[in-house]
């Protein structure tokens, strides 16, 4: 299969610039593997596709801070970074820009200097590997300092805005360390989630640190040669407990996000059943890459936003729903002017 396959039209004018005020009220697209059907709704409904005994599970990660904005010492020119993936002894992998002057030696200034960088590294598709010096705590200097790392198809005239701080966050996020936001969850309300407790629904919570992985360019075309990049990932013993039992008692495990889909099938056996990863020291790391072909073994159903075309994300929802399902439904979801992406509107798969 190639990645060409997974590409669609879309008017840039549906590319959603800002997320709702009132997030439940973004629209859902709810379609029905089994039947190839779909019909429109919105995401307030939610409950109301769920039953006693389901298991919703949410990614609890939080966005930090991880775009900085500096100088290099030497020339003075401004330089942008993206921190992916920390090291240890401050070292961390960022993507540049821009990056082709940046050498390893040179030395770049953050906050009037209040934090400073070495590249230690250069690594290749515009990365390098750089080394910080600070006085202050590095997590309060970048909260400080850095930006919300928005996707470059949300534009902003003058930097980040103040909306986008928490508006980019879920009502669950509390565990930092994403670069990006699990963004099917960014509907979510307490009403929504009031109402799935009182329909017996079980809510239960899993951490997927999103990282470059996630939304990292697809550089191939032979889709059996793509491979999403590791990114770090917890269940607890009572999660992991709570969605086995589902699974025994013959209800649905529903994803909320790709990322958590990802995270529930990279803890399961054969045969479906979840690990904690608590037994073995806490956070792990998967590179499950799910394409069409994979046989799911924990979800059931699975609500995601609107994704980029020839996208890892898309090829993990077309791998669930079926690739021909998934873009009927993406073309009768652009006739009827749904917003995608990130602070767009959502598709729920059952």
């Amino acid at each position: 299969m190639h990645v060409s396959d997974f590409d669609f039209d879309l008017p840039e004018e549906l590319i959603a610039q800002h997320g709702l005020a009132d997030r439940d009220r973004a629209r859902m697209l709810v379609l029905n593997r089994a039947r190839a059907r779909w019909q429109d709704s919105t995401f307030s409904g939610f409950p109301f596709y769920t039953e006693a005994g389901d298991a919703v599970v949410v990614n609890n990660t939080r966005v930090f801070p991880a775009r900085l904005k500096g100088v290099r010492e030497a020339s003075g020119g401004g330089i942008e970074l993206l921190l992916l993936r920390e090291g240890e002894g401050g070292v961390w992998d960022a993507l540049a820009r821009p990056a082709r002057r940046l050498k390893a030696g040179d030395r770049l200034s953050f906050g009037a200097g209040r934090l400073r960088a070495e590249v230690v590294e250069v690594l290749p598709e515009g990365k390098r590997r750089l080394r910080f010096q600070h006085e202050e705590d590095f997590n309060s200097l970048l909260d400080e300092i850095g930006e919300t790392p928005l996707p470059p198809y949300i534009k902003r005239d003058e930097g980040i805005e103040d909306e986008d701080r928490e508006r980019y966050q879920t009502i669950f996020a509390h565990e930092r360390g994403s670069i990006a936001a699990p963004t099917a969850g960014l509907h979510w309300t307490p009403r929504v989630r009031e109402e799935l407790t009182a329909r017996g629904v079980r809510l239960i919570e899993v951490t997927l640190h999103v990282g470059y992985g996630t939304f990292e360019p697809v550089r191939v075309e032979d889709l059996r040669e793509h491979r999403v990049a590791a990114e770090r990932f917890e269940i607890t013993e009572a999660a992991a407990r709570a969605l086995n039992s589902t699974r025994e008692g013959g209800k649905r495990i529903i994803a909320v996000g790709t990322t958590t889909a990802r995270a529930l099938e990279s803890a399961a056996d054969e045969a479906g059943r979840v690990a904690a990863t608590t037994n073995v020291g806490g956070e792990r790391e998967t590179d499950l890459t799910i394409t069409p072909g994979y046989e799911f073994r924990v979800v059931n159903g699975l609500l995601t936003n609107f994704h980029l075309p020839c996208s890892s994300l898309l090829f993990l929802v077309a791998a669930f729903a079926g690739r021909e399902k998934v873009l009927a439904a993406y073309r009768h979801a652009v006739r009827e002017r749904y917003r995608f992406y990130s602070y767009g509107d959502c598709m729920l798969i059952t």
